[in-house]
């Protein structure tokens, strides 16, 4: 076996929205490869480091990706030849230190996440390890409560909610395939109630139906049906998770809800969040600020947080820095993880070390622009998350994320354990 890196190479391929993004593929002297492709957001907070566009219009609307590629084939490449590509904090170091800017702004983060993550994907491969067990040890045995987007509105559809996510959580079964059934039974019952409606059956970015709703509220009210025609009980086996992204709806100091036809100070939207926790099964609530109302995040985990989960998304950006903020001013109790907000393995292992060593939550999550790479699934595992999100049980760049957890659900065997409520701390089945 010899770990040693002896080729990287890059490709430009397309995500589910049919943009470019990043491929790499790298090599080891005894022969071994591994591959893997960067996901690309919409909803994207302001500090996440920068995922580089060529910004040539006359090539995919100026986002084409061939500068990060090169930078893969030439620059990174000639630095990582030869080193052990199992030396995953070693190579991430030396990526970042050959990027030199503070956000991966010079080689982009799509860039060096795509090289960071083949390196774990090829060390894995030369070992004849799963990556789940590969990157999490002999303990990795915790499959994650899938958070279904199965309503998307916001920037993740046209004409639909101002809040973006409705999520389905199938906390209260037993086991992550019955967690798998029950989202797709209720998201083909959650079709009927809107066709039932004469509402729209067409999908959003992530798969979940994106209808033209009177209000916010009635989001939550379609979803109570399809969950109970499905045959499951709200509050029982199934319950909600929201991701309003507040920050797509905040202007000048207020949150502008047009569906709900009203502007809201950070209190009172406080209160509307309060008042949908008091009449609804709902265990979990991300970004339900904007990311710079630091003073808002605040109000809301002293009103809320002893009662559900409250993640910090566009607020923390998988960025430990801002983690350590959000643990000192008590803002949050829970952390989304995305890996190419931060842009290498090492520093998300961090962040997801220190969020749960705080005693914090944490969830996984994929982006609106993913391709069928299923690193997510082993990560979540690895991690011992125990909460992702990958969108609806539709569409193949979302489904091979919850296919690949069958899998390593399969393999676990009576090792295995499902996350179920336990996942979130403060929620209790009704």
């Amino acid at each position: 076996m010899d770990l040693r890196i002896v080729q990287v190479d890059s490709s430009e391929v397309l995500d589910s929205r049919g943009n470019p993004t990043v491929a790499v593929e790298i090599t080891l002297a005894d022969g071994s490869s591994g591959r893997a492709m960067v996901p690309s957001g919409a909803s994207t907070g302001a500090h996440e480091a920068v995922e580089l566009r060529d910004g040539d219009t006359q090539r995919f609307g100026g986002k084409g990706v061939l500068q990060a590629v090169e930078h893969v084939r030439t620059t990174i490449a000639e630095a990582l030849r030869g080193m052990d590509a199992s030396d995953q904090r070693g190579i991430d170091q030396a990526l970042i230190a050959l990027d030199g800017t503070p956000n991966k702004a010079k080689l982009g983060a799509n860039a060096i996440l795509g090289v960071s993550l083949a390196c774990a994907h090829v060390s894995a491969a030369a070992l004849g390890l799963p990556l789940y067990r590969y990157l999490g040890g002999a303990d990795a045995h915790l499959l994650p409560v899938p958070c279904f987007n199965i309503l998307n509105g916001g920037q993740h559809a046209q004409n639909s909610t101002d809040f973006q996510e409705y999520m389905l959580a199938p906390a209260g079964v037993a086991s992550f395939h019955e967690a798998l059934r029950c989202g797709a039974e209720v998201y083909h019952a959650l079709r009927a109630v809107l066709h039932d409606r004469g509402a729209s059956t067409n999908i959003g970015d992530e798969g979940g139906f994106a209808p033209s709703l009177p209000s916010n509220e009635a989001a939550i009210e379609v979803i109570l049906e399809a969950i109970q025609r499905a045959g499951y009980t709200p509050g029982k086996e199934c319950f909600l998770a929201l991701d309003p992204a507040a920050t797509s709806f905040y202007a000048d100091g207020k949150y502008h809800l047009t569906r709900e036809g009203c502007s809201l100070t950070s209190a009172a939207l406080v209160d509307f969040y309060a008042q949908w926790v008091d009449r609804y099964p709902i265990i979990s609530l991300e970004d339900g600020l904007a990311e710079n109302d630091w003073d808002g995040w605040q109000l809301l985990t002293e009103r809320l947080g002893q009662r559900i989960q409250l993640v910090g998304d566009d607020l923390l950006v998988t960025n430990v820095q801002f983690l350590r903020r959000a643990l000192q001013e008590q803002s949050c109790n829970s952390i989304l993880i995305k890996l190419n907000q931060i842009g290498t393995l090492t520093e998300t292992i961090q962040t997801v070390r220190e969020a749960q060593h705080a005693g914090w939550t944490t969830m996984v999550s994929h982006r609106s622009g993913e391709t069928e790479d299923t690193t997510i699934a082993d990560f979540v595992v690895a991690m011992g998350c125990g909460m992702i999100k990958s969108g609806a049980p539709a569409r193949g760049e979302r489904v091979a994320k919850y296919n690949r957890l069958m899998t390593i659900e399969a393999q676990l065997g009576a090792s295995g354990s499902y996350a179920g409520l336990a996942a979130f701390k403060r929620a209790t089945a009704s």
